[in-house]
């Protein structure tokens, strides 16, 4: 039986530095609408072909686009990073819909990690990968880039928060890589300590872990 908001119901965390904005977008919209839950990380690290030239002024060209009637109608022009993201992945999916406004509630971006999911493993679309799918010697830009040069005015926030957390990371390893250390001698001095008693429980049919 399937689940009740579509196909599938998981979750995908998704690291979306260096990849590019339609294809990783297209692939978001998919999942999204097969009812999955999406988070989308590191939004302002998402790569658009073409020169920033080239993209800034379409997007300059965007933002005049307006009601005369009255400009409050919409549409309205979102400078951040991740709402730039929503809205492209929102242009890919039927938003009317009851289905398609279901599958946008389903889908979170960030322009960082926030720190309840810092210990969460994430994923890569190959696919959508700059690396993989651009041409070598084509130019590319950052959707942070260009959301700073159209209006954004949170990107030292975010490079400050970004820095802290790696900060913070690197901490976390290294207060790991001690522990296992320690763990290491101390299974080192008990092993053979502890072999007769293990011995005798293997002979009972019991499984005993090996000590590294």
């Amino acid at each position: 039986m399937a689940p009740k908001h579509g196909l599938f119901n998981k979750r995908i965390y998704i690291d979306a530095k260096e990849h590019l904005l339609g294809k990783l977008a297209s692939y978001v919209a998919k999942a999204i609408l097969q009812g999955n839950k999406v988070v989308v990380f590191n939004c302002d690290k998402i790569n658009i072909a073409g020169s920033f030239y080239r993209n800034k002024i379409k997007y300059l060209s965007f933002l005049r686009k307006r009601c005369n009637v009255n400009p409050a109608r919409g549409p309205f022009h979102h400078r951040a990073p991740r709402c730039i993201f929503r809205r492209t992945v929102r242009g890919m999916i039927p938003h009317k819909t009851t289905r398609g406004q279901q599958a946008l509630r389903r889908m979170k971006a960030y322009e960082d990690i926030p720190a309840r999911y810092t210990s969460q493993k994430t994923m890569v679309v190959p696919l959508a990968m700059r690396m993989l799918s651009l041409q070598r010697g084509r130019k590319y830009c950052d959707v942070g880039r260009l959301s700073h040069e159209v209006g954004w005015k949170y990107q030292h926030v975010v490079k400050d928060y970004e820095a802290r957390r790696l900060e913070r990371e690197a901490k976390r390893a290294q207060r790991l890589k001690i522990r296992h250390k320690l763990t290491r001698e101390a299974n080192k001095k008990v092993k053979k300590a502890v072999e007769p008693y293990n011995q005798v429980l293997r002979d009972s049919g019991y499984y005993v872990p090996a000590l590294v």
